[in-house]
């Protein structure tokens, strides 16, 4: 597992762990940090059926607890996959929940929607807090926490032309394809903006490709 997994899953997992220090885990646990996952891939792979249904099916494990902080959680993980796909909603699903949740999940939010001014940064993991205070996206190593604080710079606009590249590319290698066709979309309207019509052309083959792949061959 990434260490963006780990992150993500463990503002979920991290307090699923604490509810009970003995085995057997709850079934609810395990239920719910599969799912998790499970939506994770699917959603970055762009299979939006199968992501919707497996995060209803955490969110509906984690509620049966009926603690609105663990639920809080499952929708930050969700938030942030989106943000690393430029698909910002202000966290909708953790808004209703927010008053339950506590500092350190609220200032994620707001990370993750680039309300950045008033941040308390040192209630964010390490990576994030050192993107807060230098504005730049730095040496992250994890794939898919570098796409997160791609997002959450480019929405609180910050983000440099070569961040982007990196962010295109970082997508590119894991072969993500709903984040690659969004960063992709990015340098295409830089491309446009710029005049460059021969790059605005590569770029344009580049997304055809991802969001049109070839048929298998027949047998």
């Amino acid at each position: 597992m990434t260490n963006a997994s780990r992150y993500l899953l463990g503002l979920l997992t991290v307090a699923l762990a604490a509810c009970g220090s003995k085995p057997p885990q709850p079934d609810w646990q395990g239920n719910a940090y599969s799912s998790l996952q499970s939506f994770s891939a699917a959603y970055l792979s762009g299979d939006t059926r199968v992501a919707d249904v497996e995060f209803a099916r955490a969110r509906d494990a984690v509620a049966s607890t009926g603690r609105p902080d663990l639920v809080a959680r499952a929708e930050l993980m969700r938030c942030a996959t989106r943000v690393a796909s430029l698909e910002f909603d202000n966290c909708a699903g953790f808004q209703p929940l927010a008053a339950d949740a506590d500092a350190a999940e609220r200032s994620y939010s707001a990370y993750l929607n680039g309300q950045w001014q008033g941040l308390d940064s040192s209630l964010l993991p390490a990576q994030q807090r050192d993107v807060v205070s230098s504005g730049r996206l730095g040496e992250i190593q994890d794939p898919l926490s570098r796409l997160v604080a791609a997002g959450a710079l480019l929405k609180s606009g910050r983000l440099t032309p070569a961040d982007i590249t990196t962010a295109t590319e970082t997508a590119s290698a894991q072969g993500w394809r709903r984040p690659l066709l969004a960063w992709l979309g990015i340098q295409s309207q830089r491309a446009k903006a710029a005049g460059d019509s021969e790059a605005q052309a590569r770029l344009q083959r580049r997304m055809d490709l991802v969001a049109k792949p070839l048929p298998p061959p027949n047998n």
